[in-house]
C-alpha cells in the first residue's frame, strides 16, 4: 500500500473518530446541564484542553514566542478568544433550551456563515456548488424541523429561543474562524488554539461555579469528565487528520457528526428511556437531517484545494 492510501486511511480514522466525539458530545453535555451551569462546564473543558495542550507544545519546544506576535495579530487573538468562548456558552445555554440533535444539525450552519465571511471579508471564491450545498442545508433545516416550525416563530421562548442562541453560537465561532484563519500566517493551530483556551479559561474564572462540581453525583460527574476528555480527544484528532488527509475531505467526514447525534440519541431512548426526555423526530426531521449533512459535505468538497483549516466549533 503507497503511502498515500496509508495517509488517507490513517486521515479517515482520525476523522471519523473527531466525527464520533462531536457526535456523542451534545448528550453529555445536556447531562451535565442538569447539575452545571453553562459557564462552569466551558471552564472545565477549555481549561482542561489548555493544560494538554500547553504539555504537548512545551514537550515539542513549540510554545508560540510571545515577542514575535505584533499588535495586529494580539487584536486578532483576542477577536478568536472573544468569539469561541461565546460560541461555547451560547451552544451550551441553547442545548439547554433545545435537544442534542436539534443543537447538532442546527450549528452546521456555522461552517456556512465561515465561508460566507470568507467571501465577503477575505475576497475568497465561493463555487456554485458550494451556493448548492448552501440551499440544500437550508431546506434541510426547514424539513427537519416540518412540525415544529411555529415555535420557531417565538424567538424568547423554549426552541425559538434556543434556534435563536444556535443561530448566534454560530455567528460568533465565524468570527473566530475568520480570526484564525488570518492568525495561521505567523502561528500553528495548536499554537493558536493553546493561547485562546488559556484565554478563554482566564476569563470565565469569575463566572464558573466551583462547589456544585464537588458535590456532582457520579453519573454527573462521569459526563462532566467525558466532556473534557471528548474535547481533547476531538481536538487532537482533529489536528493530526491534517497532516494526512484533504481538509475538505476531513470536512465532508466532520459534517456526519448531526446523524451520530440522532443515532445515539434514537439509541439512549431505548436503552434508558426518559433520561434526557424524547425528541419527538418524525421521518421527515430524520430526511431533513440526512439533506442538512448532505448539503454540509457538498459545501466542503466543493471548496478550492488550497482552503486552510479551521478548527470546529464544539
Amino acid at each position: 500500500m503507497s503511502s498515500r492510501a496509508t495517509g488517507a486511511r490513517i486521515g479517515f480514522l482520525l476523522a471519523a473518530v473527531t466525527a464520533c466525539m462531536w457526535g456523542v458530545l451534545p448528550i453529555a453535555l445536556k447531562l451535565a446541564l442538569e447539575r452545571l451551569d453553562a459557564y462552569t462546564i466551558t471552564w472545565w473543558r477549555l481549561a482542561s484542553a489548555a493544560l494538554l495542550l500547553g504539555a504537548v507544545l512545551a514537550w515539542q519546544r513549540r510554545l508560540p514566542r510571545w515577542a514575535a506576535i505584533d499588535r495586529h495579530a494580539a487584536l486578532l487573538l483576542a477577536v478568536a478568544t472573544l468569539g469561541l468562548c461565546a460560541n461555547f456558552v451560547l451552544y451550551l445555554v441553547a442545548l439547554d433550551h433545545t435537544s442534542p440533535s436539534v443543537a447538532q444539525v442546527v450549528i452546521q450552519v456555522a461552517p456556512l456563515l465561515l465561508l460566507l465571511g470568507g467571501v465577503f471579508l477575505l475576497r475568497e471564491r465561493f463555487a456554485p456548488r458550494q451556493w448548492a450545498g448552501f440551499v440544500a442545508l437550508g431546506a434541510g433545516l426547514l424539513l427537519f424541523f416540518n412540525e415544529r416550525l411555529p415555535e420557531l416563530a417565538r424567538p424568547r421562548e423554549g426552541l425559538g429561543l434556543g434556534v435563536v442562541l444556535l443561530l448566534a453560537a454560530s455567528a460568533t465561532w465565524a468570527c473566530y474562524g475568520l480570526a484564525q484563519k488570518k492568525l495561521l500566517a505567523q502561528l500553528s493551530v495548536r499554537q493558536i488554539l493553546w493561547i485562546i483556551f488559556t484565554a478563554c479559561s482566564i476569563l470565565l474564572v469569575p463566572f464558573a461555579a466551583w462547589r456544585p462540581v464537588l458535590a456532582l453525583e457520579p453519573v454527573y460527574a462521569w459526563a462532566l469528565a467525558f466532556c473534557c476528555g471528548n474535547t481533547l480527544v476531538a481536538y487532537l484528532s482533529f489536528a493530526e487528520a491534517l497532516k494526512h488527509w484533504e481538509v475538505s475531505r476531513i470536512s465532508a467526514v466532520l459534517a456526519t457528526a448531526p446523524l451520530l447525534t440522532v443515532a445515539a440519541m434514537w439509541l439512549l431512548e431505548r436503552v434508558a428511556p426518559g433520561t434526557l426526555g424524547t425528541e419527538g423526530l418524525n421521518a421527515a426531521s430524520v430526511a431533513g437531517a440526512l439533506l442538512v449533512v448532505a448539503g454540509s459535505m457538498i459545501t466542503a468538497l466543493a471548496s478550492r484545494p488550497d482552503a486552510r483549516p479551521v478548527a470546529p466549533d464544539i
